[in-house]
């Protein structure tokens, strides 16, 4: 990414109250420092977009990336896919994350058909799509949200499309879910992050991010009408799943795709 960004300092001094966990300027500034100290994995599920893509998308489909930050989903994409081999369309909540991610797409991207939107991903009115991307964004949705949210998502994406969720979980067992965070804090430990820091973030993010078991997601999807879904990917307490909708699949009362 071309943009400057700067060292995660966000909870490094005591404060006198955490307040919740936002995307705001600030985090826009640090992300991604704090995206590459705090989540395991993540340069690896990037990295499995494109191929993820050239074996499932239809040539020239949209992808959709939801929570799309500051748009490394789609850097990952350009990169390893052709300009006629899909269309972009990257969606935020945040108008820092979306208004930076423009420019970097623009800037890094340039004969790729890539946008950017500002919205909610649970009344975005979605095109059709071939591929749909959720990474660690559903997590950040309240709980009574999400089957809602997946079942939309489902109606978007074409016959043989495809959809990746990633996100932070939680094991059933809960001396295993506890070792899992505990190693997740080593791990933070070990890209530079303080026992301050740890305690105010984890504080900041309580109720805001709630995470859900592998299971849960799994039975979500196939409720949602997925045929299949796997878990390709765990990392400590992060995952990332694909979902597929059957090439078969016929929804006599969907409507029909609409012209753009």
């Amino acid at each position: 990414m071309s943009d400057a960004s700067y060292r995660d300092a966000i909870f490094s001094t005591p404060l006198d109250r955490v307040a919740r966990f936002s995307f705001d300027e600030r985090v826009v500034a640090c992300f991604p420092d704090m995206i590459r100290r705090s989540v395991p994995g993540y340069g690896q599920i990037l990295g499995m977009l494109g191929l993820i893509a050239r074996r499932h998308l239809r040539h020239g489909a949209r992808v959709y990336d939801l929570g799309c930050s500051l748009g490394a989903g789609g850097l990952a994409l350009a990169g390893q896919l052709s300009p006629d081999a899909f269309r972009y369309t990257g969606v935020d909540l945040s108008p820092a994350m979306v208004a930076r991610a423009r420019e970097t797409l623009a800037a890094e991207c340039p004969d790729h058909a890539m946008e950017v939107i500002e919205g909610d991903i649970r009344t975005l009115d979605y095109a059709p799509a071939g591929m749909i991307v959720l990474n660690f964004t559903l997590q950040f949705l309240p709980p009574a949200d999400r089957e809602a949210v997946i079942a939309r998502l489902f109606e978007a994406l074409e016959p043989g499309g495809v959809l990746v969720l990633s996100e932070k979980i939680r094991a059933e067992d809960e001396q295993e879910n506890a070792w899992l965070v505990e190693r997740y804090h080593d791990f933070k430990r070990a890209n530079g992050y303080s026992d301050l820091e740890i305690s105010q973030k984890r504080t900041a993010l309580e109720n805001v991010l709630v995470p859900d078991t592998l299971a849960a997601h799994h039975a979500r999807l196939a409720r949602a009408g997925f045929s299949r879904s796997h878990t390709w990917f765990q990392f400590l307490n992060f995952a990332s799943l694909v979902a597929f909708k059957d090439p078969a699949f016929k929804d006599a009362d969907a409507p029909a795709p609409r012209e753009e």
